[in-house]
This record gives structure tokens, C-alpha cells and sequence, in this order.
């Protein structure tokens, strides 16, 4: 079972060696997660925009994207598309 400790080792050790790969931790298990394709990336900004545009004005929370890394009550790590708090 991998804990977020394992997990920063394992970012740490992508990083020391040039790999940009964006990983979870989910149910114990270390998940590397591939790239959006065109589309998906397309859907995701413009579904950021309109949470954004919705939530701003009305200072409900803040809006991420998928670089926004979220630790749940149950310890897994993961990074939605488009997320606010």
C-alpha cells in the first residue's frame, strides 16, 4: 500500500530524471496519468471559464484546473480537470 510520501518520491524521482508525468495516488495504488487528448483539453478550458465567470462574481470559492492536486479524507490524491473550493 503506497502512502503520499511514496508518492513525492516517486514525483521527485520523475523529476530528477526530466519526466513530466502527472501521477495520483488512489486506493494505495500510484497511478500515472497520460495527457489529455485536443478535445478533452478544449472541454476542460472551457468548462474552467465557466465556473470561473459563475463563481467569481459571487465569491463562492476558487476555480483550478488540473494542476491543482487535492488530498481527500481518505488519502488518495487527485487531480480533477476543472475543480473549485
Amino acid at each position: 500500500m503506497m502512502t503520499l510520501k511514496d508518492l513525492e518520491k516517486v514525483q521527485k524521482t520523475f523529476q530528477e530524471a526530466g519526466q513530466d508525468y502527472q501521477v495520483e495516488l488512489e486506493s494505495g495504488r500510484i497511478i500515472i496519468v497520460g495527457p489529455s487528448d485536443i478535445v478533452s483539453s478544449e472541454i476542460g478550458i472551457r468548462l474552467s471559464a465557466f465556473l470561473f465567470v459563475w463563481v467569481n462574481p459571487r465569491r463562492l470559492g476558487r476555480v483550478f484546473d488540473s494542476a491543482g492536486g487535492f488530498i481527500l479524507p481518505d488519502a488518495n490524491l487527485t487531480a480533477p480537470d476543472v475543480s473549485f473550493s
